[in-house]
Order: C-alpha cells, then sequence, then structure tokens
C-alpha cells in the first residue's frame, strides 16, 4: 500500500450482498460502489480498515457488457441508489443471490422451494416510487444556494441535485422548487430537514425547524403549498411537535388503499409506511396468500404497525391480534380498524424486543402468525412461536441476515421447516433486500 493515497488500478471479481465491488491489491479486499463483476476501474482508497478497505469509483476503464446508463444525473454521487448501472432483471439476481447466501451462511438452511421475486411489472415501475423519504436541507455559501436531497455515499454532505428519479410524483421534481423557496426564508440556514409523504389523496411535507418561522416566511409556504397542490407542517421538536401550517385547511388524515381488500389505512406523515405502494399491495397479497388462510384461522400479526398486515388478515380469518411496541402505532391501527368497520381485529401494545414468553397473548392458541419486524429482527420473539401452536409462520424482512439467524432458531428448535422464501422488490435500484419466508410443520 502507497504511503500516500493516490489512484490505483483493480479488476472487480465479485459484487458484495451490498452490492458494492470487491477488488483485491496486494491480497487486500477492496469495495468500490457502482461496478461491477469483470470490471477494469481506477479506484482512490477512502477509508482504510485492517481487513478491508473502501475506495471511491474514479473511471470505468473496461466496462461490463451488462452495464446500462444510470437514469439520474446524480448517480454515483447520491446516497439514494446503488445500482442504477444494473437491468432491473439483474438487480434482482443480486438480491436473490443475497438472501441465498445469508439463508445458507448465517442460518445454516435452505428453503424447499424459492419464490418468484414480487415486484411491479408495470411499465416504468423502478421509477418515481418511493412516497416516504427524508431530504436533508444544507445552506451552501460556496455554492450560493440551499441543498436539498438525499446524503452523499461516503460523506455526510448533502448531494447537489436538481431532482429524484425514484421520489413519487411531485415528489420528483420538486428538490429545486423547494431549495429556491427555503433561499427565500430567513430561517434558510436554520431548517435541516424535510420529512416528505405522498398518499393516495395528497401530499405532504414536515418542515423541520430549529427557529420559528416569521410571518412572511409562513405566507411564502403557504403561496408554495398552493402552486404544488401540496400540505405543509411544521416540526418545532419532537414528533409531538409538528403542526400543520394552515390548520384551517388542512383537510383528513393521509390514507392509502389496498383495493383487493377492501381497506383503506390513514397514516401521519412521519409513520413507517411502505415506501413503494404498488409493491406494498402485492407483498400483502402474497403474504396472505402464503398463509392459506381459512375463515376460522386466528391469526397472530406481530410488529403489525397501524395495521398494513393486520386489517386485510380479519377480511379473511375469524380473528386478527395485532401487536405493536409503540403506542402511538396502535391507537392508529385500532382507528383504522374502526374507519374499515372490522370488528375482528384487536391490537394491543408491547415490546416486541423484551418479552420473555409469559405474555397473555403468548398464551392463546393461534393457527398462523405473520411477523413483519424491523432491521433487528424478531430474535426475541422466534423461541416462542412453537408454543403458539402456528402451523404457518410468514416473515416478511428487511434485512437478509436477521431473517437467517431467525430461520436458524425456526428450524432448529422450534420445529418448522423452511418451506419458501423469495425477495420483494421493494427499493428498486436500491441495495435493500426485501425478502419473504414461510415456515410450516
Amino acid at each position: 500500500m502507497p504511503k500516500r493515497r493516490e489512484p490505483e488500478t483493480a479488476t472487480i471479481d465479485a459484487v458484495s450482498h451490498d452490492g458494492r465491488g470487491i477488488a483485491a491489491i496486494d491480497g487486500k479486499k477492496i469495495f468500490v460502489t457502482g461496478v461491477l463483476p469483470g470490471e477494469q476501474v481506477r479506484l482512490l482508497r477512502r477509508k482504510i480498515r485492517r481487513a478491508y478497505d473502501e475506495a471511491e469509483l474514479l473511471e470505468i476503464l473496461t466496462p461490463s457488457p451488462e452495464r446500462i446508463v444510470p437514469r439520474c444525473a446524480a448517480f454515483g454521487r447520491c446516497g439514494g441508489c446503488a445500482l442504477q448501472h444494473v437491468t432491473a432483471a439483474d438487480q434482482r439476481k443480486m438480491k436473490l443471490r443475497s438472501l441465498r447466501d445469508s439463508l445458507e451462511r448465517i442460518g445454516g438452511v435452505a428453503p424447499e422451494r424459492w419464490l418468484d421475486p414480487i415486484h411491479d411489472i408495470a411499465k416504468d415501475s423502478g421509477w418515481r416510487y418511493r412516497r416516504r423519504a427524508r431530504l436533508a436541507v444544507k445552506d451552501v455559501a460556496a455554492k450560493g444556494r440551499v441543498l436539498v436531497g438525499f446524503r452523499e455515499q461516503r460523506v455526510s454532505l448533502v448531494t447537489d441535485m436538481h431532482r429524484c428519479e425514484v421520489l413519487a410524483s411531485p415528489l420528483d421534481g420538486l428538490i429545486d422548487p423547494l431549495s429556491e423557496l427555503i433561499a427565500r426564508l430567513s430561517i434558510r440556514s436554520r431548517l435541516p430537514q424535510i420529512e416528505v409523504a405522498v398518499a393516495d389523496n395528497a401530499t405532504e411535507l414536515v418542515f423541520r425547524v430549529l427557529d420559528p418561522p416569521t410571518s412572511d416566511d409562513r405566507e411564502k409556504m403557504r403561496q408554495f403549498a398552493r402552486e404544488h397542490q401540496l400540505r405543509i407542517s411544521l416540526q418545532h421538536g419532537g414528533i409531538d411537535s409538528i403542526e400543520p401550517l394552515n390548520p384551517e385547511t388542512a383537510g383528513g388524515p393521509l390514507v392509502y388503499e389496498l383495493p383487493e381488500f377492501g381497506v383503506r389505512i390513514a397514516f401521519e406523515p412521519t409513520d413507517f409506511i411502505q415506501v413503494n405502494g404498488a409493491v406494498n399491495r402485492l407483498m400483502v397479497a402474497a403474504a396472505i396468500d402464503l398463509l392459506q388462510l381459512r375463515k376460522e384461522d386466528r391469526v397472530l400479526d406481530l410488529y403489525c404497525g397501524i395495521g398494513n398486515f393486520s386489517l386485510p388478515l380479519a377480511r379473511r380469518s375469524r380473528r386478527v391480534l395485532g401487536i405493536e411496541g409503540a403506542q402511538p402505532q396502535v391507537a392508529r391501527a385500532k382507528a383504522n380498524a374502526a374507519r374499515n368497520a372490522i370488528g375482528n381485529c384487536e391490537f394491543r401494545c408491547s415490546d416486541l424486543a423484551a418479552i420473555d414468553g409469559r405474555e397473555n397473548w403468548l398464551g392463546e392458541r393461534w393457527d398462523k402468525v405473520l411477523l413483519d419486524p424491523p432491521r433487528s429482527g424478531a430474535e426475541a420473539v422466534v423461541p416462542h412461536l412453537a408454543a403458539t401452536g402456528a402451523e404457518r409462520v410468514v416473515c416478511v424482512s428487511c434485512h437478509p441476515a436477521s431473517l437467517a439467524r431467525d430461520a436458524r432458531v425456526l428450524t432448529a428448535t422450534a420445529g418448522y421447516c423452511l418451506e419458501a422464501a423469495g425477495i420483494i422488490d421493494m427499493f428498486p435500484h436500491t441495495a435493500h433486500v426485501e425478502a419473504i419466508a414461510v415456515f410450516s410443520k
């Protein structure tokens, strides 16, 4: 390794589970984003570690025949996407390989069958899909403008971008207009982020403000909201401090629909919802199909959130109990059940990371269980699932490694077999892997 960090040439040998290319120089692995196997590249090492280094891609010297031209002008700098240089079909192959490797290496398991990838087949479906995001904001004097967008790949700087190809409409074209709006505000250097949410009935922006906006600032925001047909809210502190800019014209809650099940789900702009509405509908339908529900079934929905799975499950079964660790989400789920006139679905609050098996709902008998845990997985839950008597368990996961760990417990100690598994293409053009797995007795 040279004492000074200088550009080097290397050949990419493989691609890691997170979409980064792997090269080797003098026997040391180097990870670099935006490359494909077989490509010869110029790179610059940016982070030196004991076992491996991380590098910036400077130039593709010999491109792979599989390489395609990225749609976004900010690709390669913006941290929002990592795979725009790869076709959608090849992206799904990479994600399936990541899931397979995790299940085998971490879980020591393999499914009896692989499910077809769950993805939106509509034309141009991989673009303008992201309905929830957090955009960073930074007043950069050296550039003479306010930057609005995602963080850069290797540093915490805000990407200098002008539009986003994956944000849902109308957000995809609002990067520059938002930059221009904030530049005209007195608090332009005191507005660090914007939460964005695109619902079926409205689009809402939540401006995080460190100082109160002036009356002139508020009027400029109101005019912007009218021009672009948006809702704007202000967040002065924690989540509870969010207030609509115009309370008198705020309208009803944000909603999205699951039409196959006749369900309409209301949510707040900072709530967790699946970012890809079209794929979420496919995922919910697939999970319910894989559970093989009967009308007499009793179903336990763990990590239920605001009812994304629970309410459709209730349409197809006798009883559903949803468990969620955040009380505001539980309240929202109960309100959604009432809104949809669903009387066979109950919700309770319980910290699923701290259960010990003595919870009364674990003492009940359940026919089916659905899990949709966070990235950390369901480590505290899976050892107790056998006691529920459930004959089928479907797990939706946003992290193959934690899914594999939980699969090892379910198959080795809880008496389940891994019947099927597959990927859900929830995040096209990113390295994030959503997966679904079916366990049965």
